[in-house]
């Protein structure tokens, strides 16, 4: 059997990455040949955003002592898990597409040397025109945000989606990426 492939997507704060995900798993709801892990993540499950696994510091540490990740990290003051399900996803061939963190993807590379780093980069003016439309972050955290973002740049051997445009655009992108063999209508 062929290992499926690992999509680790990855962008700044206000890029757009829940919304293309999101996009992409409505697509591809009949594809049985892609599955879009969760994050367990130690904010409310109403905190808005993505759709993830809420969970305690407690219930985070014991995953982590018990090896159910198959990577963590922590961001934000929050702490990152992705399930170590996605290693038997990935050898029973379905393609695995999760949010991934951008500090996080030399270890992630580490671990899954054959993972396909999609960066979603968006320009300055349209990420801080989203991180004011959000209203999560005052206008010190918005340019502390911004800051960041110039910082990291797409590596060698990632693809990158610009996300500037319509959501539909960026997102067919990575729908055709993650399963360009799967007839879409």
């Amino acid at each position: 059997m062929v290992e499926g492939k690992l999509f680790y997507v990855i962008g700044p704060s206000g890029s757009g990455k829940d919304s293309l995900m999101s996009y992409a798993r409505k697509r591809l709801a009949t594809n049985s040949g892609v599955i879009f892990a969760h994050r367990y993540i130690t904010r409310p499950a109403n905190a808005g955003g993505e759709n993830h696994v809420a969970l305690s510091e407690e219930e985070f540490t014991a995953r982590v002592q018990s090896s159910l990740f198959a990577m963590h990290w922590e961001s934000h003051g929050c702490r990152y898990g992705i399930g170590s399900e996605i290693n038997m996803w990935l050898a029973k061939g379905y393609n695995v597409v999760m949010n991934g963190s951008r500090e996080h993807l030399p270890y992630a590379q580490k671990n899954h040397p054959k993972l396909i780093a999609v960066w979603i980069e968006v320009a300055q003016e349209v990420l801080a025109q989203r991180l004011r439309a959000r209203g999560r972050e005052n206008e010190a955290d918005i340019s502390e945000r911004l800051m960041r973002a110039s910082v990291y740049r797409a590596t060698p051997g990632g693809i990158t989606i610009a996300n500037d445009g319509e959501l539909e655009d960026a997102g067919e992108q990575l729908v055709q990426l993650i399963a360009p063999k799967v007839l879409l209508l």
